[in-house]
């Protein structure tokens, strides 16, 4: 799943079209004025039939006889795809990233991150092991939020590695836009925790080959990810229902937290959990 090259007038034009839709400028079942794009983009028929297939194949939009071209309703959208991610986010930012989607994208992680750092607790091999401490050592270097997101980045993407699953090394393409949208918010902020400490006990339990403790670590390490989140986006935007949650976190409850698709053990964990 690689992510859509943005190059040139072609490129330009994907990534222009992809956040009117995404915005909600041009609506879902709105059919597309052609000829007006065209002069508007100031780009060739041909670049932006050529750019709308993008968006068709991500399920964005269709066409059809007699009817042109129009927006697919948002269930047709590929919504994991690492560009429709992006896009949304890019979207986002002249007002701040979408809070639900910054939760829906962390909620994906507490399902698939503990059960991938079991896997990579019992496959991990020397060579992962020495891409996770090269990540882990580059995250305890001082460079400002762009090198913290990278570093971050980083170490996921070589846990991701370590299970020698294909399917879910690609995974990273879907984990990538939320964490590194949750890192910009969470390390530019005043303050910002160390993560080194929560992710030393991740590693420390994959070279162990102690799949359990990896996993309880990795709970505990999204769980503080999750609260550094709210801490920097604050209780509005996230709903009754996210400020239910947080009050049953405060209070020991497992709903609304990583621990609920993580497992109890992550709740275990939730004191000893260290800033991510």
């Amino acid at each position: 799943m690689t992510p859509y090259a943005r190059r040139g007038v072609h490129g330009q034009t994907v990534e222009t079209l992809a956040r009117r839709v995404l915005s909600g400028e041009i609506p879902e079942g709105a059919t597309l004025d052609m000829a007006a794009l065209q002069s508007e983009l100031d780009v060739s028929l041909t670049a932006l039939r050529e750019s709308l297939k993008v968006l068709a194949a991500k399920g964005m939009v269709d066409a059809r006889q007699k009817r042109g071209t129009f927006v697919r309703p948002r269930s047709d959208w590929n919504l994991l795809d690492a560009d429709v991610l992006r896009w949304q986010f890019s979207e986002s930012s002249g007002t701040g990233a979408d809070p639900a989607l910054l939760r829906n994208l962390g909620e994906v992680r507490g399902i698939i991150e503990p059960a991938a750092v079991r896997l990579a607790a019992a496959r991990r091999t020397d060579a992962d092991l020495e891409a996770l401490e090269a990540a882990l050592a580059a995250m305890g270097q001082e460079g400002g939020a762009s090198h913290a997101v990278e570093s971050d980045l980083a170490f996921h993407r070589a846990l991701l590695a370590a299970t020698h699953n294909e399917l879910l090394e690609r995974m990273e393409m879907v984990i990538e836009s939320g964490l590194a949208q949750r890192d910009r918010l969470v390390h530019s902020a005043p303050h910002s925790g160390d993560p080194v400490p929560s992710h030393r006990a991740v590693l420390d339990a994959v070279r162990d080959r102690d799949p359990d403790a990896a996993e309880q670590a990795m709970c505990a390490l999204l769980d503080q990810a999750m609260r550094d989140l709210d801490k920097v986006s604050g209780p509005h935007g996230r709903g009754d229902e996210g400020e239910d949650a947080a009050a049953d976190g405060a209070a020991g409850d497992t709903g609304g937290t990583a621990r609920e698709t993580g497992g109890t053990a992550g709740a275990d964990e939730e004191k000893d959990g260290r800033a991510k």
